[in-house]
């Protein structure tokens, strides 16, 4: 049995789950988040508890019953407090400015300037010129959208210059050695 899948998801007052057959919905006051349940994998809620569970031991179904839990377990945590990824530019004038709500301009040693625009349900908050903070109630497309920013500059190992997640160790490598 799934460790992961057979612990329940609790959920708060303020959030409502819609079950139909292959289909589940979770609303929030932050939105409204849906996904398609595989079949074999069963969802049953009472009160404020929603369990997962499965038809039977089939392979297919042991390796989709945690992951389906935890997927909706973001759901629910998307829906009342969202999710947030922060990212840090270093180098020497790299930068980032906000334009509006939903775009990035980013200064990242290009010959030009590089704009992002956010996908809907996504916002930046840029509270300083090297630091971007990426907010959504969808925990997947937050690390997509920041994940896409950090690929347009990665940070490099001999000087650690580029877009990196906030706190992440960049593994340095010794220049050429001086005779």
């Amino acid at each position: 049995m799934s460790r992961i899948g057979k612990s329940p998801i609790t959920v708060p007052s303020s959030v409502t789950i819609d079950l139909t057959p292959g289909q589940i919905k979770v609303s929030g006051p932050n939105g409204q988040l849906e996904r398609s349940v595989p079949e074999g994998i069963i969802f049953e809620q009472e009160g404020d508890v929603l369990t997962v569970s499965r038809i039977d031991d089939a392979r297919e179904h042991r390796s989709l019953h945690g992951l389906m839990r935890t997927l909706v377990a973001n759901m629910v945590t998307g829906v009342t407090t969202g999710f947030t990824k922060e990212l840090e530019i270093v180098g020497v004038g790299y930068r980032c400015a906000a334009k509006g709500a939903d775009a990035l301009e980013l200064a990242l040693g290009y010959s030009h300037p590089v704009f992002v625009n956010a996908p809907a349900g996504i916002t930046f908050e840029v509270p300083a010129p090297t630091r971007i903070i990426v907010k959504g109630i969808d925990k997947e497309q937050v690390g997509q959208v920041a994940a896409d920013i950090r690929r347009l500059r990665k940070p490099e190992p001999y000087k650690g210059k580029g877009v990196r997640y906030a706190g992440e160790q960049i593994l340095r490598k010794a220049g050429k050695a001086a005779k």
